[in-house]
This record gives C-alpha cells, sequence and structure tokens, in this order.
C-alpha cells in the first residue's frame, strides 16, 4: 500500500469518530464568573459621563458657550465625585483603592485607570473651583485642559480593563468595545447637558448625544458581528434582553432629540430621560454578558478547539493530523 493511501485510509478511521463538541470536566465552568458588583456598571457609567463632560466643557468654553460649558463642568465633577465612591464600595474599603496608587503599571488597565481617574477628579476639581469662584485663573485653564485630555481615556479604559481578562466575549471583543464605551460616554454627556442647559445654548449637547447614541448602537451591532458564536450572550438569557432594551431605549432617545429637542426644553429633558437609561442599560448589559460568558464552557472550549484547528496555536488535534 502506498503512503497516500495509507494517509487516505487513517483519514477515513478518523472521520469515523464523532466530532468533539465544546465540553468541560463534567460541564463545569473553565472560567471562574466575576467578582465585581453591581456598583461596576453604574462605575462605567459615571467614567464615561464625566470625561466626555469635561471635553465637552473645555471645547463649549473655547467657542463662547459659557452657559453650556458651566453645566458641563458641573456635570463632570459629580461623575468624577461618584467613581471612586462607587469603586470603593465594589473594593470593600478605601484603602484598597488607595492601595492601587502606590506604583505605576503601564500594561495593567486597573493600575493605569487608578491613576487616570484620580488625576481626572484632581483637576477637574480644580478646573470648576476656578470657573465658579475666579480665583487662580491661570491654574484653572491649565486644570480644564489637563481635565479635558484626561477625559477622553477615562470615557473608554473601562472597555480595556474588562477585555483584558480571560472572559470570551470581552477579550475577543477588546478592539470593538472600547467604541461602544465612546459612542455611548458621548450619549450620556451630551444627555446630561442638554438636560441641565437651556434650550437656546444646549445644541452641541444636543448633537453630541444623538451622535453618540448612533455611533454606540452602531459599533455595539458590528461588535456582535464580529464576535460571532462567542457573543450569544448579547442575543441571549437575561444580558440579551438588557441588549435589546438598551438598543431601543438609544434610538428612541435619539430620535425624540433629533426631531424635537431643539424645539421643547421638556421634550429635550425627556429625551435626555431615555438616551440616559440606554446608556446605563447598555453598560449593564457589557457587565451581564461577561458573567453569561465566563459560566458557559463552550464559549471557552470552543473558540480554542477553533484555532488549534486552523492552526493558530498548539493543540492535542494538530499534533494528530501532523503526526498523521
Amino acid at each position: 500500500m502506498t503512503r497516500e493511501a495509507v494517509r487516505a485510509e487513517r483519514m477515513r478511521e478518523r472521520s469515523m469518530v464523532p466530532k468533539a463538541q465544546p465540553q468541560s470536566y463534567y460541564g463545569q465552568p473553565v472560567l471562574k464568573e466575576p467578582v465585581w458588583t453591581p456598583e461596576i456598571p453604574f462605575y462605567f457609567y459615571t467614567g464615561g459621563l464625566a470625561g466626555t463632560s469635561a471635553t465637552l466643557a473645555l471645547l463649549a468654553e473655547l467657542r463662547g458657550n459659557k452657559a453650556l460649558a458651566r453645566r458641563a463642568w458641573l456635570v463632570a465633577l459629580a461623575g468624577v465625585s461618584a467613581s471612586p465612591a462607587l469603586l470603593i464600595s465594589d473594593l470593600g474599603k478605601p484603602s484598597r483603592f488607595l492601595n492601587m496608587l502606590r506604583m505605576f503599571k503601564v500594561t495593567s488597565p486597573m493600575s493605569v485607570g487608578s491613576w487616570i481617574l484620580s488625576g481626572s477628579g484632581t483637576f477637574t476639581a480644580l478646573a470648576v473651583a476656578s470657573e465658579f469662584t475666579g480665583l487662580v485663573p491661570a491654574l484653572g485653564r491649565t486644570a480644564k485642559v489637563a481635565s479635558a485630555i484626561l477625559g477622553l481615556p477615562l470615557s473608554t479604559y473601562t472597555a480595556g480593563l474588562v477585555a483584558n481578562t480571560s472572559v470570551p466575549v470581552w477579550h475577543d471583543a477588546r478592539f470593538t468595545l472600547p467604541l461602544v464605551f465612546a459612542g455611548s460616554s458621548a450619549a450620556s454627556a451630551g444627555a446630561a447637558a442638554t438636560a441641565f442647559t437651556p434650550l437656546r445654548d444646549a445644541g452641541p449637547a444636543r448633537r453630541l448625544a444623538v451622535g453618540g447614541a448612533v455611533a454606540s448602537v452602531g459599533a455595539a451591532f458590528a461588535m456582535e458581528k464580529k464576535l460571532g458564536e462567542i457573543g450569544e450572550p448579547y442575543s441571549k438569557g437575561v444580558s440579551g434582553k438588557i441588549t435589546r432594551l438598551a438598543g431601543g431605549l438609544s434610538v428612541a432617545g435619539a430620535a425624540l432629540m433629533a426631531t424635537r429637542g431643539g424645539r421643547s426644553r421638556g421634550v429635550a429633558i425627556a429625551a435626555s430621560a431615555v438616551l440616559t437609561a440606554g446608556v446605563l442599560a447598555e453598560r449593564w448589559a457589557v457587565f451581564r454578558a461577561g458573567f453569561q460568558s465566563a459560566s458557559d464552557p463552550k464559549f471557552t472550549v470552543g473558540p480554542q478547539r477553533a484555532r488549534i484547528d486552523r492552526g493558530e496555536t498548539r493543540g492535542a488535534s494538530r499534533r494528530a493530523q501532523a503526526g498523521a
């Protein structure tokens, strides 16, 4: 028998064995579920709100829109003040948050994020104090610029934080999840500023809210398509329901804001409330999807087998094929 005939015979023998299905030891989860508490999705929201509001405030001030700038600064201060409290509540005691500041590790999203949050909080507080008291204007201007710059990573680093874990639905979305968070952060900041700003001065905030909502919904759709089967938690179970609710609220709020938000302050406030609910739901959907993804072994074992079959990593099946 020739070598090709032997190879063909072996292939036929292998084809008689049922294709292995992704499974784990007695169906037990391969990964532990995240230990984060429900304060974390709210922190995702307040961090994004604070960061983008600081950027909006500086840009509004540069454009001479004082009314919008002052309200956006106050929103940024409220968001960045609530964020450490939520983190400390999750950690259990303040000393654990302070311990994260004992070192700066550029490869750790948690370490980098802790310093970004601390710096953003400090500069935002100085910016607001200078803005409303008129004291030390030079320091206030520097603080405003620093706060706006730090606001950009503050609004998105939490996406990198969850993507740096082993949870498949988060890790495999490491390139698209930051876009989702950036869009929803813009929507939340625009919605909050619209709710507190007189109608004639709130035009930029309304546009930011609508644009952010469109970007967030579009990025979330692209993320789910790219994830494929791994993104199943976004369509099934509790997180699937929350995902659909988030998309519906964001689209409804953006449509209301775009069509009638500039004519009536009452409608603008209502649209802001709907958009805010949509952003909160989106952050909760991402949070819950991680739990569903970690608890089902098929989301962990399946992609590993697929990578082995494609030859992207070493594994038992690749070695068997190489030796055949």
